[in-house]
């Protein structure tokens, strides 16, 4: 029950929630336009009635003559006013709203509250009104206020107009408003969805490029993405390598610890058998199955620094670590470490040259290298830093041996030595290897001009 929200709320995709958001607002504004289109065609209509009585009125007032207290008006132009019930009738009322004349349309014209039409009107004054009559309906009225110079005597003219056909009109109007506006409606929703289903594209395309990398299929997702969706890509494919890298130095640890383990045990096996059959412990077993648990311990100890390099993955943000104070503190440790030695240290480092990256990382690197010069220099070492144009290079020389050229690259794999004799197992480099590549960097080994060894350290920095 608890997960029925959580699946109500995946249903509103993207779309859904833009097709609804587009469809509420394309509703609003077509009802507001339809709103105000109606009421402006109301209005134009309710004018040109209005317009259309006042013209009526001065057909009247063309023709009208005076005669014995009433008026005569000849056969009006317009032939409706002398047909009964045409729904266009014609009044003339005296100042106290008596009728003094009607056209022949209006015979049956029932106007009980005719000094309504024109109470109050002054002369040159046109009013206008809507009443219902009883049989007729609803009329529209125009009333206009004059003054007959033979009579000495305030008129009003009056024209009525049955606001059927205008009603009809405007119901017209009105359906094919709803008619024009439902197709609007329809053709920009269809419009609509084929914009978000032509916009929806890349996601849909990035999707299924993410569902065919969980399924195997593919490696990593395409460059080919707007640039709205640019970032996201490259940041999936960064974290998509990132756990390629990192399920493959999970799989390459326990192969390389499993590996590395054999033969220590294989000595300690092999040394427990021949202290059995000779029923004695000597010392030099005993020694013998020591030196190979601290072999074990630093094997164990150098995949686990592993696991947890490749738990990292590469390093996507990176902070800036200041470099001298670093190696100054380095020099200090293994200068007595290796006191008996007497060994003589400088360093070339601009104060301004800084790391960018963890401090763990740029202390295990530098530790494992300055203690391998320690180890296996005479009596010299430098440390030298530059930066130019965004690549940082860090070189380290020291007066021993050096390495051979055929030695050099088999020395950067795990748990290779060029010297078998000092003791270790050949892991300090194999991680300084894995930490510069997660990095991106490169390592190099060289002679220098002392004869002895030099590491190249390179990184691609920003300036």
């Amino acid at each position: 029950m608890s997960r029925r929200p959580d699946r109500q709320r995946a249903a509103w995709s993207l779309q859904k929630r833009l097709v609804l958001a587009f469809g509420v607002l394309l509703a609003l504004f077509l009802g507001f336009a339809g709103l105000v289109l109606d009421q402006a065609y109301k209005e134009s209509v309710a004018a040109a009635v209005e317009e259309r009585l006042q013209l009526r009125i001065f057909a009247l007032l063309s023709v009208a003559e005076p005669e014995r207290g009433g008026f005569y008006l000849p056969e009006l132009e317009d032939s409706r006013f002398s047909q009964i019930d045409s729904g266009l009738y014609g009044m003339i009322l005296d100042a106290d709203g008596n009728e003094v004349w009607r056209s022949p349309s209006a015979l049956n014209l029932q106007m009980v509250d005719t000094p309504v039409l024109n109470a109050g009107l002054q002369i040159g004054e046109t009013r206008y009104g809507s009443k219902r009559v009883q049989d007729l309906g609803d009329l529209v009225w125009a009333s206009y206020g004059t003054y007959w110079e033979n009579t000495d005597r305030a008129y009003s003219f009056v024209a009525l107009e049955s606001s059927a056909p205008s009603t009809a009109q405007i119901r017209e109007f009105q359906s094919n408003l709803s008619l024009w506006f439902g197709g609007l409606a329809i053709l920009l929703s269809v419009a609509q969805y084929l914009l978000l289903r032509w916009g929806m594209l890349p996601l849909g395309r990035l999707a299924r490029e993410v569902a065919a990398i969980e399924g195997g299929e593919s490696d990593s997702l395409s460059g080919h993405y707007p640039s709205e969706l640019e970032a996201v890509t490259a940041n999936l494919n960064i974290l998509i390598r990132s756990e390629r890298d990192r399920q493959g130095r999970y799989q390459s640890t326990l192969g390389d610890l499993a590996h590395s383990l054999k033969t220590p045990l294989a000595v300690m096996f092999s040394t427990l058998q021949e202290s059995r059959h000779q029923k004695v412990v000597e010392p030099a077993h005993l020694q013998e199955m020591e030196d190979q648990l601290v072999r074990m311990d630093e094997i164990v100890s150098y995949q686990l620094r592993r696991a947890v390099r490749a738990k990292q993955g590469r390093v996507l943000g990176r902070t800036p670590v200041a470099f001298a104070p670093l190696i100054d503190k380095l020099l200090t440790v293994l200068g007595k470490v290796y006191h008996d030695k007497h060994v003589q240290f400088e360093r070339d480092i601009p104060d301004d040259v800084v790391f960018h990256g963890e401090q763990s990382d740029l202390m295990e690197m530098m530790g494992n290298i300055l203690d391998n010069a320690f180890k296996y220099g005479a009596s010299r070492i430098r440390v030298k830093v530059r930066k130019d144009n965004g690549e940082l290079m860090i070189c380290v020389d020291d007066d021993g041996q050096g390495i051979a050229e055929k030695d050099r690259v088999h020395v950067l794999q795990r748990g290779a030595r060029a010297d078998t004799v000092t003791s270790g197992q050949g892991i300090g480099l194999a991680v300084v290897v894995d930490i510069v590549s997660a990095y991106g960097g490169a390592l190099s080994v060289e002679h220098n001009a002392w004869g002895g060894a030099r590491i190249t350290l390179r990184f691609e920095q920003a300036v």
